[in-house]
């Protein structure tokens, strides 16, 4: 008696190799194995930021062509002037990864002192450039110099160096806020003196972050959030300009297409005119004069537009990416000054990512506030590339990260750029500043 003929389909399975559980088990497998290394998080800082700023130069490119062509006779003019401040971006990344952040945490409370002189002299005539109704700038040899946008860093950095003082302390939180609360409301008013409501928003952001990842007592987050919230409602209520807009965004059925709804509506015909895969790069046509701040604070639009629905969930993903790293920085790090800062910038920046992909679909009111790395505006690129440098070498500082950069050197590239060994911190035994 004959045995039974295998059935053909276990044979082919068997012949067509694993089956797909496996592969992805596997696949699951290799990414926890990568993630698990000390250097991923700088490895994914780098690439994070490299391809939002390669990103963004290319589409500051495509989208102010044909304004920077009526207005000054060359397609280049924005693009130029974006790739400049990129190069000093780059100079601020290097600055950021280098200098130690022991060194860092000891400058703050200076420079933030410096960026409040700034904050006094942008407001007097004559030395404060007025763009866009804002007196926000600084004109020095045809650069626009925004110093609101480098107080956010400082506020970051000299703001955990005093929370984190008085952390271990539950009983010392009025000794932490009263030089915090004063300064920020004194910074905040500044900036509201403008008048900047995007960047005072983005202060409010950078505060609260403060206060949360220091650990703050949740009956003193709920007031600070209700007192925001009342603020950002009053502040929205008193310009007409504001008011506009937010009751287009209420009710953009009534609102007038040609008057403050008009950014917000050409925006979303741009994102559908894209479908899955856009229009091409440097095909789309909102850009001809359809889409104000095409270049800026619509520039997601421009993306969606020409690269589609792929290209825009692409940039979503980096974000998102940037949100995981540093927040993985921040909990390997053993620091608790680290650990305050590296949340703080990145809530900084994925909020502020969020409030303008908002605001471009439709689902928030239109603030002005740009998409980081992406719009043009050649401060707001320097200082998020400051950041990066910051997160950088946050990111070196993690322990295993550290032990594996001194035990076998840093590699051919950190030394070309003299980036110093990492100190291997320990956890602090008493206080929450010490080592």
């Amino acid at each position: 008696m004959s045995a039974p003929a295998r059935g053909p389909g276990r044979s082919g399975r068997a012949g067509r190799g694993p089956s797909r559980p496996g592969v992805l088990a596997a696949a699951r497998t290799a990414l926890h194995q990568w993630l698990e290394r000390p250097l991923t998080s700088l490895h994914l800082v780098l690439a994070v930021f490299g391809l939002l700023t390669a990103l963004g130069l290319v589409m500051v490119l495509s989208a102010s062509a044909v304004s920077a062509y009526a207005a000054g006779g060359s397609s280049y003019g924005v693009f130029l002037r974006q790739a400049a401040f990129a190069l000093i971006g780059l100079a601020l990344f290097w600055l950021g990864l280098r200098v130690p952040p022991r060194r860092l945490r000891a400058a703050s409370p200076w420079l933030l002192a410096g960026c409040l002189v700034l904050l006094v002299l942008v407001l007097v005539p004559g030395l404060g450039a007025v763009v866009n109704g804002s007196r926000s700038w600084f004109r020095v040899a045809g650069l626009s110099l925004q110093p609101s946008e480098l107080t956010k860093i400082a506020l970051a950095l000299w703001g955990a160096h005093v929370l984190v003082r008085h952390r271990p302390h539950p009983k010392t939180w009025r000794a932490a806020l009263m030089p915090l609360l004063p300064v920020s409301l004194g910074v905040l008013g500044l900036v509201l003196a403008q008048p900047d409501l995007g960047t005072t928003v983005s202060l409010m952001i950078i505060v609260f972050a403060l206060l949360w990842f220091a650990c703050a007592p949740l009956g003193l987050m709920a007031f600070i959030v209700s007192s925001g919230v009342v603020a950002s409602v009053v502040l929205g209520v008193v310009a007409t300009y504001r008011q506009s807009r937010i009751t287009a965004f209420l009710n953009p059925e009534a609102a007038d297409p040609l008057g403050p709804a008009y950014q917000a509506r050409q925006a979303l015909y741009s994102l559908a005119d894209g479908g899955l895969f856009g229009a091409g790069l440097g095909q789309g046509r909102a850009k001809w004069d359809y889409l104000p701040n095409a270049d800026n604070d619509f520039i997601f639009a421009i993306i969606g537009e020409e690269l589609g629905f792929v290209g825009a969930a692409a940039v979503i993903a980096l974000f998102a990416t940037l949100a995981y790293v540093g927040l993985r920085i921040a909990v390997r790090s053993v620091d608790p000054w680290i650990r305050v800062v590296a949340s703080t910038l990145t809530v900084w920046l994925v909020a502020q990512a969020c409030i303008n992909i908002g605001y471009v679909v439709g689902l928030l009111p239109v603030t002005g506030i740009p998409l980081p790395l992406v719009s043009s505006g050649g401060t707001s690129l320097a200082l998020a590339l400051l950041s990066g440098g910051l997160l950088a070498n946050f990111a070196r500082h993690e322990p295993e990260a550290a032990r594996v950069l001194r035990a076998h050197g840093q590699g051919r590239l950190a030394r070309t750029l003299r980036l110093p060994e990492p100190e291997v911190a320990s956890r602090p035994a008493s206080r929450g500043g010490g080592r």
